[in-house]
């Protein structure tokens, strides 16, 4: 059924139970009678999958009411790439020069592209050659249907309408195959093309010359009757049967992407802006800049990457972090474009647009990660490379051995398995097989909050037998708080706390902050102090309300004379329970303690059993004290702890372990991880750090935590075994297809493989590794 239907006076016609009309937009099929977005345009009623689908069509109906919608335009100085090899780089759209694939454009799609130019053609390509091969068809193999066309018209003018029908689908319809061919033999880089353009090329000009010269012959081509069999239908139907292929492989190559369409969905069209004197209006996303503020109301999406100045609401994060729980948002939280507001309404303050947006960045590395090889991926092009000039050797074989010793007529025979040798061996399955499966495992991951960079970061992570991990912000939240206050005689808990706030106010250091801030929650009324000093790895001095003041480490007190002996029993406690304990003196006299802890996720215990489950060695390797290190360790059940460690120490760690024959991957947060990241065979940044550490890595974990790493290790692996398995059925299709086809099953069963099986056979394996490929968007990866 049409894409659209004409109704009169506003009615649109009932539809039969179960029918289904085609987006004029995407191509899906959609249920009339499913609820779904129409619009009407030039009398026709037109219905769409989605409400985006609709809003394109609205923008620009002659674009796409015609029913073959047309090709955006790209923009200037769009480069273009071939998707089984990234390092071919074009100004221009064309063939790629080794594989003979069309290239595409290159960076982020701007989700309004169109549909693939490719597709547009060769679809129209199929549907003639289609349309002209199933009378060809019927002439040709109607007697062994019991309809003997040949004999109703004769078979010299069978011949000649066999000519005719089959000649637009060769000469026009299979130009591109030729084309691409011809470049294959040229650039010396021999591909599927060139099987099928000297196939088709080979059965055609044999049925020409059949058709023209029929006294040329000698017996040995001649049938039962005396004439010259021709095979135009082979011919024909081999290039139908090969764009059908192409068509539903292009088709299913354009869902891969469709991770990348979905993230840019995300993002919603309009911002509804306000204006200084109050006034509110709905402007283009491209119109926002940097300050405005924004009103975002329950159920929209939010638009940019911004801060929260008024409102509370919860927003559900989980198409950018892949977690499923909204989190609590409030004046001076960050958010993040694309996450979709529940309940409340906000007003923020822009503060990333455009291409900075983490969802803008985020598209980016998935379309560069889909562009990139595998290792693995060289093992298909190795034996591509050769494949293909041994098949050709094959066919000659084939032929020459079918001529010589072949029933009679041999020559037929010869043709015939030489041309089916040619088709079937066709090495697009054997080339497909690792980029399917990369393009549609790094979208997932994007789906799930694992960005990959490259290929072969995926690949090297499924191999990975031991994992390092930092300490903070990686295991830990990142943000100390204050745990603990205790006083010693003389002293109680808020004159206690109310000191050391009032001393750390003047310090930028995580721990001053967590005391400052664990102060304000418990009411502790803060001083201005004076004579603030630092000292160095020990602690902070100075004076408040007249009394000297002093917070540090043992080591300090011992330094300023205090006695601490009573407090150190309890304090050393608390540090085997990972926390950090800080004496407190007043007019060099003790006056208790503070601790402050920084607290572990709380998914890392459940994430750190789930990579125990995958396989993995654990190792915490963090810069922080040995007590408190292996008090955190001995909780989350880790391996082996490595504390005390500075940047260079965790990058010689790495060397160690991987001198010592073990895979490496090292997951840190921090500028003062990026050395090592950069060391281990795959460096996993968390995406709530520093720019340098997600530069520095192959993978990054849009939120911060393990569980990220489990579902990184689950694609991982399921994307090798898909590529495995992929790579493993091309082999099996092509060992077994190959000696077929050239007919070794013919002593037994008596007959040849038709070269129009061939071609399907050729075709359905492309299709078949592409569909195992597309499994992995449905992957479970908690």
């Amino acid at each position: 059924m049409s894409s659209h239907e004409h109704h009169a006076h506003g009615v649109s016609p009932a539809h039969p139970a179960g029918a289904t009309v085609r987006d004029p937009v995407c191509g899906m099929s959609v249920d009339p009678a499913a609820g779904k977005p129409t619009a009407v345009h030039g009398g026709d009623r037109f219905h769409f999958c989605s409400e985006g689908c609709r809003s394109k069509f609205v923008a620009d109906p002659g674009r796409y009411a015609s029913g073959m919608p047309r090709p955006a335009a790209m923009p200037a100085g769009t480069k273009y790439t071939c998707p089984m090899h990234p390092q071919i780089v074009r100004d221009e759209p064309g063939a790629c020069p080794i594989c003979g694939m069309a290239l595409e454009p290159m960076g982020v799609p701007t989700g309004d592209e169109g549909p693939n130019p490719e597709l547009v053609d060769f679809t129209r390509r199929f549907v003639v050659s289609a349309a002209l091969s199933v009378p060809l068809l019927v002439i040709a193999m109607g007697p062994m249907l019991g309809l003997p066309v040949r004999d109703w018209i004769g078979e010299p003018l069978a011949t000649w309408v066999e000519l005719a029908l089959a000649t637009p689908v060769v000469l026009w319809a299979a130009k591109p195959f030729f084309e691409r061919g011809y470049q294959s033999i040229v650039n010396r880089s021999p591909n599927m093309w060139t099987l099928i353009s000297i196939g088709v090329g080979t059965a055609y000009l044999y049925s020409l010359v059949a058709t023209l010269f029929p006294d040329l012959f000698p017996h040995q081509f001649r049938g039962h009757g005396g004439s010259v069999p021709v095979y135009f239908e082979a011919a024909a139907v081999i290039v139908a049967l090969v764009f059908l292929g192409q068509v539903l492989e292009l088709r299913a190559r354009e869902r891969t992407g469709s991770a990348i369409r979905a993230l840019l969905d995300l993002a919603p069209k309009t911002a509804r802006r306000i204006a200084d004197d109050g006034t509110e209006e709905d402007v283009p996303l491209d119109e926002v800049s940097q300050g405005d503020r924004l009103r975002v109301r329950p159920g929209d999406s939010v638009p940019v990457d911004g801060l929260v100045v008024e409102g509370r609401s919860s927003v559900d994060e989980s198409m950018i972090t892949g977690e499923p729980v909204p989190v609590e948002k409030s004046d001076g939280d960050k958010v993040t474009g694309g996450t979709l507001n529940r309940n409340g309404t906000l007003v923020i303050r822009a503060e990333r647009v455009g291409a900075e947006t983490m969802l803008s960045q985020i598209v980016e590395m998935v379309a560069k990660a889909q562009r990139s090889r595998a290792p693995i991926q060289g093992l298909a092009d190795r034996v591509s490379y050769y494949f293909v000039p041994a098949v050709v050797l094959v066919a000659i074989v084939a032929f020459v051995v079918w001529g010589l010793f072949g029933p009679e007529p041999s020559m037929i025979f010869a043709i015939v398995s030489a041309v089916s040798v040619l088709i079937i061996a066709c090495p697009c399955a054997l080339g497909l097989a690792t980029p399917m499966s990369i393009m549609t495992a790094t979208g997932r991951g994007a789906q799930a909050g694992v960005l990959i960079k490259d290929a072969e970061a995926l690949e090297r992570f499924a191999a990975v037998d031991t994992l390092i991990v930092d300490k903070t912000g990686t295991l830990t939240e990142g943000r100390p708080r204050l745990t603990d206050v205790v006083p010693a005689d003389g002293f109680d808990d808020n004159r206690l706390l109310s000191l050391a706030a009032s001393l750390e106010r003047g310090s930028e250091h995580p721990l001053a902050e967590a005391i400052v801030e664990g102060a304000r929650e418990r009411d502790a009324a803060m001083q201005e102090a004076s004579g603030f000093e630092a000292v160095t790895g020990k602690g902070v001095s100075g004076t408040v309300g007249g009394a000297t003041v002093a917070l540090g480490n043992a080591a300090m007190m011992a330094d300023l004379g205090v006695a601490i002996d009573a407090l150190a029993p309890n304090a050393d406690a608390m540090r085997s329970e990972g926390k950090t304990a800080m004496f407190v003196a007043v007019d060099g006299r003790p006056a208790g303690f503070v601790a402050v802890a920084d607290p572990v996720k709380a998914t890392t215990a459940e994430a750190i059993r789930a990579l125990h489950g995958k396989g993995l060695r654990v190792i915490m390797a963090t810069g922080d004290n040995e007590r408190t290190a292996r008090a955190v360790a001995a909780s989350l059940g880790i391996d082996e702890v490595r504390a005390d460690m500075l940047p260079d120490g965790k990058q010689r760690l790495i060397e160690e372990l991987r001198a010592a024959g073990a895979k490496v991957a090292m997951a840190g947060d921090g500028v003062n991880d990026a050395p090592a990241l950069a060391a281990a065979d795959v460096g996993i940044a968390m995406g709530t750090g520093a720019d340098v550490a997600v530069e520095s890595a192959g993978i990054t974990l849009v939120k911060g935590d393990l569980n990220g790493i489990v579902r990184a290790r689950a694609l991982s692996q399921a994307a090798i075994r898909n590529i495995k398995q992929n790579l493993f059925f091309a082999f099996v299709y092509n060992a077994l297809g190959v000696p077929v086809a050239a007919g070794v099953l013919y002593p037994v069963f008596g007959t040849l493989l038709s070269p129009m099986i061939a071609a399907a056979a050729m075709s359905l394996s492309s299709v078949s590794v592409i569909a195992n490929a597309l499994r992995l968007r449905t992957v479970r990866l908690d």
